[in-house]
């Protein structure tokens, strides 16, 4: 797949559970910096796609300052774009603490945060907290962000050696994620760096090939009640059918309201292709017949013949 040419993402609509549109959309499908958006006209014409869920907690406030303000964070950051992940990290921590600086907006709600953005053939995805990104590869779900559970082996470790405590699978006894934006009745003060809860994302950058089909990405409430695979075989399995990403992630919420979830749901398809997915051809391995040469025929005789 040449992405120069032929990259043609489309979007899917966002749900949760009443069926409004909540996701904090950065931009639209660009092929080039649209003049009425003022933010991607400082970036690069290799910036094709830029995503995001948030989900908040505690309020709304943190999700939609977070919503407004990250991506002109990081496309103004002064490592952009010549060290991407950097200006992501840099923008993070940049919005975090202007978010605590507003004396209009509730600084004790906070949120999750998971950023993808595409740049010619690459996907970086930047995450905070337990909303997920699965990318679809040729029916294969590969995870692009690790869910910041406190009871996760790395985030434990990390949470008890700055003093933390987990009570119940909650940080503190108060937050059931352990990295998140906001939530400064927590984090106290800005450059604290003893706070188990930590607002820094993991990064995770791949290269797009023609076997890469589709990217999930979606909050906690998805993905409590089904795994990244079975998403990922659902969405191929409809795109299949009808190509159309919006119905997709339509299904992917009535199926996990079939399955009783009890948050949120927010789901986000991007296909990397206008066409379909193709089918998988099996190709069985045909098994060689084998014979037994005259030679060796008569050794396992002289054998046979020597222990009766």
């Amino acid at each position: 797949m040449a992405l120069g040419t032929n990259f043609k993402p489309q979007i899917a609509t966002l749900l949760d559970q009443n069926g409004e549109r909540i996701i904090g959309d950065l931009n639209h499908n660009i092929r080039k910096p649209p003049k009425d958006h003022s933010i991607i006209r400082h970036c690069s014409s290799n910036v094709w796609l830029a995503k995001s869920v948030f989900d908040g907690h505690g309020g709304i406030d943190a999700a939609s300052f977070t919503k407004i303000n990250i991506l002109k964070l990081i496309v103004e950051d002064s490592h952009f774009p010549s060290n991407i992940k950097k200006a992501i990290k840099s923008a993070f921590v940049k919005v975090d603490h202007a978010f605590a600086d507003t004396t209009s907006l509730d600084s004790s709600s906070g949120t999750t945060a998971i950023v993808a953005l595409i740049l010619e053939r690459d996907l970086i995805v930047a995450n905070v907290g337990d909303s997920r990104a699965v990318m679809g590869k040729r029916g294969k779900a590969i995870e692009l962000s690790k869910d910041h559970k406190p009871n996760s082996t790395s985030e434990r470790l990390r949470i008890e050696k700055l003093g933390g405590v987990i009570y119940d699978g909650y940080l503190n006894g108060q937050l059931s994620v352990a990295r998140a934006l906001g939530d400064w009745h927590i984090k106290g003060y800005k450059g604290n760096s003893m706070c188990p809860l930590s607002s820094e994302p993991e990064l995770e950058e791949v290269v797009l090939t023609e076997e890469d089909e589709f990217l999930i990405m979606g909050c906690d409430g998805l993905w409590d009640v089904m795994s990244s695979q079975y998403a990922v075989t659902m969405v191929r399995k409809e795109l299949m059918k009808h190509n159309d990403p919006m119905e997709c992630a339509r299904a992917l919420v009535s199926e996990a309201l079939q399955r009783n979830a009890c948050d949120n749901l927010t789901v986000l398809v991007i296909c990397f292709s206008m066409d379909p997915p193709p089918k998988i051809e099996i190709i069985s391995r045909l098994h060689k017949r084998r014979s037994i040469s005259a030679e060796a025929i008569d050794v396992l005789k002289g054998l046979i013949n020597a222990t009766s």
